[in-house]
Protein backbone atom coordinates (compact mmCIF):
# COMPACT_ATOMS: atom_id res chain seq x y z
CA UNK A 1 0.00 0.00 0.00
CA UNK A 2 1.35 3.39 -1.28
CA UNK A 3 0.25 6.43 0.06
CA UNK A 4 0.43 8.94 -2.56
CA UNK A 5 0.02 12.64 -1.57
CA UNK A 6 -0.78 15.21 -3.95
CA UNK A 7 -0.45 18.77 -3.17
CA UNK A 8 -2.18 21.57 -5.14
CA UNK A 9 0.91 24.32 -5.47
CA UNK A 10 -1.15 28.24 -6.61
CA UNK A 11 0.09 30.17 -8.30
CA UNK A 12 0.72 34.02 -6.91
CA UNK A 13 0.28 36.83 -9.40
CA UNK A 14 1.02 40.25 -9.07
CA UNK A 15 0.08 41.97 -6.00
CA UNK A 16 -3.98 42.91 -5.01
CA UNK A 17 -3.12 46.07 -3.27
CA UNK A 18 -1.86 48.74 -5.66
CA UNK A 19 0.27 50.68 -3.19
CA UNK A 20 3.80 51.29 -4.23
CA UNK A 21 6.28 48.64 -2.62
CA UNK A 22 9.07 49.76 -0.39
CA UNK A 23 12.06 48.51 0.00
CA UNK A 24 14.71 48.88 2.54
CA UNK A 25 18.60 48.14 1.70
CA UNK A 26 20.97 47.52 4.90
CA UNK A 27 24.13 48.31 4.58
CA UNK A 28 26.76 45.86 7.12
CA UNK A 29 29.93 47.21 6.92
CA UNK A 30 32.10 44.05 8.00
CA UNK A 31 34.95 44.07 10.03
CA UNK A 32 38.06 45.60 8.03
CA UNK A 33 41.54 45.55 10.05
CA UNK A 34 42.61 48.36 11.07
CA UNK A 35 46.43 48.00 11.46
CA UNK A 36 47.48 49.86 15.00
CA UNK A 37 51.15 49.15 14.72
CA UNK A 38 51.35 48.89 18.21
CA UNK A 39 54.47 46.15 17.77
CA UNK A 40 56.44 48.98 15.71
CA UNK A 41 56.15 51.53 17.88
CA UNK A 42 57.09 49.28 20.66
CA UNK A 43 60.25 48.87 18.54
CA UNK A 44 61.25 52.14 17.67
CA UNK A 45 60.27 53.17 21.50
CA UNK A 46 62.66 50.82 22.61
CA UNK A 47 65.46 51.00 19.96
CA UNK A 48 64.93 53.52 17.70
CA UNK A 49 64.22 56.71 19.95
CA UNK A 50 65.33 59.38 18.69
CA UNK A 51 63.56 62.68 18.88
CA UNK A 52 61.06 60.76 21.16
CA UNK A 53 59.39 60.06 17.74
CA UNK A 54 58.87 56.16 18.67
CA UNK A 55 57.59 56.88 21.69
CA UNK A 56 54.58 59.18 20.08
CA UNK A 57 53.89 56.55 17.84
CA UNK A 58 53.13 53.96 20.81
CA UNK A 59 50.42 56.65 22.17
CA UNK A 60 49.11 57.40 18.49
CA UNK A 61 49.28 53.67 18.32
CA UNK A 62 47.71 53.00 21.52
CA UNK A 63 44.41 55.57 20.73
CA UNK A 64 44.34 53.91 17.70
CA UNK A 65 43.37 50.24 19.44
CA UNK A 66 41.63 52.06 22.02
CA UNK A 67 39.35 53.76 19.21
CA UNK A 68 39.08 50.18 17.18
CA UNK A 69 37.64 48.82 20.76
CA UNK A 70 34.87 51.41 20.94
CA UNK A 71 33.95 50.75 17.41
CA UNK A 72 35.12 53.78 15.68
CA UNK A 73 36.81 52.56 13.08
CA UNK A 74 37.39 55.94 11.07
CA UNK A 75 38.98 57.38 14.40
CA UNK A 76 41.26 54.35 14.65
CA UNK A 77 42.22 54.63 10.99
CA UNK A 78 43.32 58.06 11.57
CA UNK A 79 45.67 57.27 14.40
CA UNK A 80 46.58 54.49 12.76
CA UNK A 81 47.75 56.55 9.94
CA UNK A 82 50.08 59.33 12.33
CA UNK A 83 51.40 56.15 13.83
CA UNK A 84 52.70 55.04 10.51
CA UNK A 85 54.00 58.17 9.87
CA UNK A 86 55.50 58.84 12.86
CA UNK A 87 57.12 54.96 12.66
CA UNK A 88 58.69 55.43 9.27
CA UNK A 89 60.36 58.56 10.32
CA UNK A 90 61.47 57.21 13.77
CA UNK A 91 62.89 54.10 11.72
CA UNK A 92 64.81 56.41 8.79
CA UNK A 93 65.78 59.27 11.14
CA UNK A 94 67.05 56.22 13.87
CA UNK A 95 68.78 54.40 11.10
CA UNK A 96 70.62 57.50 9.49
CA UNK A 97 71.49 58.50 12.85
CA UNK A 98 73.27 55.25 14.17
CA UNK A 99 74.88 55.43 10.67
CA UNK A 100 76.15 58.70 11.15
CA UNK A 101 76.73 57.99 14.80
CA UNK A 102 79.25 55.22 14.15
CA UNK A 103 80.99 56.73 10.89
CA UNK A 104 82.50 59.66 13.50
CA UNK A 105 82.77 56.75 15.86
CA UNK A 106 84.79 54.69 13.56
CA UNK A 107 86.74 57.94 12.17
CA UNK A 108 87.52 59.52 16.08
CA UNK A 109 89.15 55.98 16.77
CA UNK A 110 91.02 56.38 13.65
CA UNK A 111 92.59 59.66 14.14
CA UNK A 112 93.52 59.07 17.71
CA UNK A 113 94.90 56.17 16.60
CA UNK A 114 96.82 57.26 14.11
CA UNK A 115 98.06 60.11 16.62
CA UNK A 116 99.42 57.90 19.07
CA UNK A 117 100.93 55.93 16.72
CA UNK A 118 102.67 59.07 15.68
CA UNK A 119 103.56 60.10 19.15
CA UNK A 120 105.30 56.71 19.51
CA UNK A 121 107.32 56.84 16.46
CA UNK A 122 108.41 60.62 17.36
CA UNK A 123 108.85 59.25 21.24
CA UNK A 124 111.02 56.51 20.09
CA UNK A 125 113.24 58.40 17.81
CA UNK A 126 114.59 60.50 20.90
CA UNK A 127 116.42 57.08 22.80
Amino acid sequence: MEMVKENKVDILGPPQSSAPVATTVVTIQTETAVPDHIVWSLFNTIFMNWCCLGFVAFAYSVKSRDRKMVGDMTGARTYASTAKCLNVWALVLGLVLTIVSIVLLVNAYVAAYSRVLKLSQESSGYH
